[in-house]
C-alpha cells in the first residue's frame, strides 16, 4: 500500500508543478464544451443588428467573453486544484479529466 501512496505523491507533486497549464487546459476544454451556448446567447442579444455592425460585434463580443473566462478563470481553477494535498491531487485530476471526457463524448 505504501508503494501505492508513494507512487500517488509523486505523481502530485509533479502536477502541482504544473498546475497553471493542467488549469489552462481545463478552462478551454470547458469553453470548447459550453462554446455553442455561448455563441447562440450572442447571437440572439445581436440578431437584431445589420449585417455590417453585427459580425464585428459578434467578434468583439467572442474575443471578450473567451478572453476574459481565459484570464479569470484560470488562476481560479489554479487555487481550486491547490488546495488539495499530496496524496488527493492526482486523484482528483484523473477523475476530472475522465468526467471532461464523459462530458465530452456526451455533447459530442
Amino acid at each position: 500500500m505504501d508503494f501505492v501512496l508513494d507512487h500517488i505523491a509523486d505523481l502530485s507533486r509533479w502536477s502541482r508543478s504544473h498546475l497553471d497549464e493542467v488549469a489552462l487546459a481545463v478552462t478551454a476544454t470547458l469553453l470548447v464544451l459550453f462554446g455553442s451556448q455561448v455563441n447562440a446567447f450572442i447571437q440572439a442579444r445581436l440578431g437584431s443588428l445589420p449585417t455590417a455592425i453585427r459580425v464585428p460585434a459578434f467578434a468583439l463580443a467572442c474575443l471578450a467573453i473567451y478572453g476574459a473566462a481565459m484570464t479569470f478563470l484560470t488562476p481560479w481553477v489554479v487555487k481550486g486544484l491547490a488546495q488539495f494535498n499530496n496524496y488527493a491531487l492526482a486523484p482528483v485530476l484523473l477523475i476530472g479529466v475522465c468526467l471532461l471526457g464523459v462530458l465530452a463524448e456526451r455533447r459530442g
